[in-house]
């Protein structure tokens, strides 16, 4: 933890090498700097070695963007702000005292960079009807297992994909950081990529289903290879400022599964073609990418995220156009020896967060989304035995409502409620939160598996012994909601219990046993399906 006497160094060592350029300069230079211009005149200040002229007040202008900020560049993150040797009177200012987050603009830029963060995964999964039930369902693709268990295939690419991305991009820093424009790479890539998806969903694939699945797999494992490198390194900026910060990501993520499903919704209620109603879903996750793209610009030019950069200490970075590959390698085991002594600081946080995502996603969606409505039997006016649903009605079931609001949208919305409690209640600290976390995967994994659980194409080795659609609904608000609060929570613990310079490597690393624990409860989900049912003979 950084303590007030490293903040104070800081803050003179700060001041004296401010101090020390001026002494070098010639007598002239320190006359022409000392003079205070008049309040009549123009406010001139000098910008990377050119004089602009600025008109109006320099406090107004000053509020939200530092005045001598370097212009926007590829890389503006954690490595690459340039700043001139001259300083406004309010960075002058003690470093004890951090400039308010004015409107909290940089709260929302990084809520902004969560929603953008899940929005490929979240558009995928909540267009399981229209894979499944209009482009893969075909007289040669009926009854294929890349149909009946397309959830499954696509939760594994996806999240493999992701996890890999994720390691290499956490391991391989070298310098101590890792270059930031990736941020901006990825982001461009994922736009390009559903660009893609958009002119899949205009053709007519109806005669090539195989080949259709195959290129749906291929985007999504590039999807989600560039959203492994984006949400791993704004994890990592995120976690050199207050924990909120890193709780406006993990807000932004389930924030981005509510309005994927509240679109979902609009669009099956407002466009009954399902291949119209796809081309506008996906066009909407481009439109929400380009804005987190113009964000990834803004965020290094406010002043509340320049004061904690400079508040952070680390090595600077290298140029990795200059490495030999022995550099390579010594970078590389410079990084794990550096992230062994993180891990041995934040090894519960990191239980409790790969815990929470391996439960949530043992469960959501390839299991929660083929529980299905309970039927009972009756018998008709004939004498025949017939079943009918119990809570809602067949056409609820049939247009795709029943799933896309009591598993996707219930999900979604309730993780983002728990997000938001975190805001008031943490409880427990950071050394016991795993203990309900544990409770959390013994109880949650029995009742959904004991509840109306179904999948296309297979028959359960044992009975239904929870046949109560009300149940079902309850335990997916209580495990969404517990997904949402004990996430947060152990990705705020996480960076603060390690010091300031390591909060960087922190955030990263919890990011990576984030992605981890998708892709381990994605593939479990598989295991629980295999257990649980068997195929029809």
């Amino acid at each position: 933890m950084t303590t007030t006497s490293d903040r104070d160094t800081s803050a003179n060592y700060d001041v004296n090498k401010f101090a020390n350029s001026f002494n070098s300069q010639d007598e002239s230079n320190v006359q022409l700097i000392s003079v205070t211009p008049k309040p009549e005149q123009s406010f001139i200040t000098k910008r990377n070695g050119a004089a602009h002229s600025e008109f109006g007040s320099p406090d107004e202008k000053n509020k939200f963007i530092s005045l001598n900020s370097a212009p926007v560049q590829l890389d503006p993150g954690l490595d690459s702000l340039h700043r001139s040797a001259q300083f406004t009177n309010d960075e002058k200012h003690s470093l004890d005292h951090p400039p308010p987050d004015r409107y909290r603009m940089v709260f929302f830029i990084f809520l902004i960079h969560g929603i953008g963060i899940l929005m490929p995964w979240n558009m995928f999964i909540t267009a399981k009807k229209y894979f499944e039930d209009y482009k893969l369902d075909t007289p040669t693709s009926k009854d294929a297992t890349y149909r009946s268990e397309f959830m499954f295939y696509l939760g594994i690419v996806s999240q493999v994909s992701c996890a890999l991305i994720s390691c290499v991009n956490t391991f391989f820093q070298f310098g101590g950081r890792a270059s930031t424009r990736r941020i901006a790479i990825a982001i461009f890539m994922m736009v390009i990529i559903f660009i893609f998806t958009v002119i899949l969903a205009m053709i007519d694939t109806s005669s090539i289903p195989l080949i259709f699945f195959g290129l749906t797999m291929a985007s999504a494992s590039l999807l989600n290879c560039c959203g492994g490198v984006y949400q791993n390194l704004t994890f990592g900026l995120a976690a050199i400022l207050p924990m909120k910060y890193t709780n406006a990501i993990v807000l932004g993520t389930n924030l981005s599964g509510v309005f994927t499903s509240v679109i979902n919704l609009l669009s099956i209620a407002g466009a009954p073609n399902p291949r119209t109603s796809a081309v506008y879903y996906f066009i909407v996750a481009i439109v929400v990418l380009l804005v987190a793209f113009d964000c990834y610009f803004l965020l290094p030019l406010t002043k509340y995220y320049q004061y904690y950069l400079k508040s952070v200490h680390g090595s600077q970075p290298v140029d990795e156009k200059k490495m030999a590959c022995g550099d390579y390698l010594r970078a590389f085991v410079d990084s794990c020896k550096t992230y062994w002594v993180v891990i041995k600081k934040i090894k519960l946080q990191l239980f409790g967060v790969w815990c929470t995502f391996c439960v949530s996603l043992v469960l959501f969606p390839a299991i929660q989304s083929n529980v299905l409505m309970v039927r009972e039997t009756f018998t008709n006016e004939n004498g025949t035995e017939s079943l009918r649903t119990v809570t809602f009605s067949e056409e609820f079931e049939k247009k795709g409502y029943w799933t896309s609001i009591f598993t996707f949208l219930s999900f979604n919305l309730f993780a983002f409620l728990g997000n938001l409690t975190t805001g008031f209640i943490k409880w427990p600290g950071p050394k016991r939160v795993w203990i309900p976390i544990v409770l959390r995967a013994l109880v949650l994994i029995p009742v959904y598996l004991l509840c109306n659980y179904q999948p296309i194409g297979v028959v359960r080795r044992f009975p239904v012994y929870i046949p109560s659609d009300i149940v079902f609904i309850l335990a997916g608000i209580i495990m969404a909601f517990t997904s949402g609060y004990y996430s947060s929570l152990s990705m705020m613990y996480g960076p603060k219990e390690v010091e300031p310079s390591m909060m960087g490597r922190a955030g990263m690393m919890m990011a990576f046993f984030l992605v981890l624990g998708i892709t381990s409860g994605v593939n479990l989900s598989l295991v629980l399906q295999r257990l649980v049912t068997t195929k029809l003979v």
